[in-house]
């Protein structure tokens, strides 16, 4: 039997604005956009109405690097964070997400991160996985990253692998170009993006490798998506020439920001769009789970946080309200310009075919509903749904 949700009487950004509107949902997919939808012409099918009068409906949030299988122990086994909670999702308004390994491809492995995509699938939103982890050659699940994406569906692209950073394992640029040419040719048979996944670090001129592996093969700058661009002054500044050419993420992590290095990534957003960056060009990821560590010169841990999925939904508000840039345009970074570089063909916008991602929010900026694949997440900001565990 069908199961139909109205979302009545709502703003609708697509992200694109587009004015007062019905949006029907049909199991997991919107079937039907109008300025107007009866729910009596659906006779014999029981129609779950949401009345989205004064609030704003947006498409789910995609973040699109995560440590679904937990991540980090820089500082020893007890600073191992834990795995992701559903819960930590549905606080966020994210109904997609990507999971990743870190600095740890050593206790911890793809498989786990595969298992952990599957769970999450399991309990109400969208996961998919990167495969690898920061080592060169990294880990994989079959023997290849070729293989693990062209046989496994919740692969979409390898990652994350280390750059310019004292926990990278340097790859030359020979062994760069075969990883990235083996992401592509895998991507290409399993119909994934097939893109890598680049944790880059505090290393002065820190894009240097990707430039380098791009001159000396027939890769392009949009085989390669570089995360933590806003970690510090300088490789913010080398970012407003590389994203001109190709993709840039800015992290979240966790909100406040840390301001004695980073730059605040709301701000990050249209300062690169003012340097001629494309907005097409931009995502933001939170860094969810994983560890935020702090070293002294010397190379000693000072700090360690946690990062949050929560931070990309508060810095895209931020970018709307205390950047100025609009809201349809805030929304991309974290909606549509993710799942289109991640050829996620379902996801990120409010369209008719498209998955039953949705969030609403309020005037205030709160989220009041979300519907992840045509299920409710959350109602009148009560949860509806929680992990096994939790």
């Amino acid at each position: 039997m069908s199961m139909f949700t109205l979302i009545a009487n709502a703003e609708v950004y697509a992200p694109d604005y587009m004015g007062k509107k019905d949006v029907l949902v049909c199991n997991e997919t919107i079937i039907a956009i109008d300025d107007s939808i009866n729910p009596k012409m659906l006779p014999g099918s029981e129609v779950d109405i949401i009345d989205a009068t004064a609030l704003k409906l947006i498409p789910g949030l995609i973040d699109a690097h995560v440590h679904i299988a937990g991540a980090g122990g820089e500082g020893g086994p007890s600073t191992r964070t834990p795995e992701l909670q559903l819960s930590q999702l549905i606080a966020g308004g994210i109904t997609t997400v990507i999971g990743c390994l870190g600095t740890d491809g050593i206790t911890r492995s793809p498989e786990a991160v595969l298992m952990k995509a599957k769970s999450l699938r399991a309990e109400g939103v969208s996961a998919w996985m990167y495969t690898g982890s920061y080592q060169v050659p990294t880990p994989t699940i079959t023997g290849s990253i070729a293989r693990d994406l062209a046989l496994i569906d919740e692969v979409i692209g390898a990652g994350e692998i280390a750059l310019s950073d004292h926990r990278s394992s340097w790859p030359t640029t020979a062994e760069l170009i075969r990883l990235a040419e083996e992401a592509r040719v895998g991507g290409m048979l399993g119909g994934k993006a097939g893109i890598v996944n680049i944790h880059m670090g505090d290393a002065k001129n820190p894009f240097q490798p990707i430039h380098d592996a791009v001159s000396q093969s027939e890769l392009s700058y949009r085989q390669f998506h570089p995360t933590h661009c806003n970690r510090n002054d300088y490789i913010f500044e080398d970012a407003k020439k590389y994203g001109k050419e190709g993709y840039i993420d800015i992290t979240a992590s966790s909100y406040p920001y840390f301001p004695e290095y980073e730059v605040k990534p709301s701000r990050a957003i249209v300062e690169l769009v003012r340097a001629g960056v494309p907005l097409e060009h931009i995502t933001m990821t939170s860094d969810a789970n994983g560890s935020l560590p702090l070293f002294d010169k010397n190379g000693e841990l000072v700090r360690l946080e946690m990062g949050q999925p929560k931070s990309i939904y508060n810095e895209m508000i931020d970018t709307h309200l205390k950047e100025g840039l609009p809201l349809e345009k805030a929304l991309t970074v974290v909606t549509s310009n993710v799942a289109r570089i991640l050829k996620l063909k379902s996801k990120g916008k409010v369209q008719v075919g498209t998955d039953a991602d949705l969030v609403c929010i309020n005037n205030d900026f709160e989220i009041v509903h979300i519907i992840a694949k045509g299920k409710i997440l959350l109602r009148e900001g009560v949860a509806r749904a929680k992990g096994t565990y939790e």
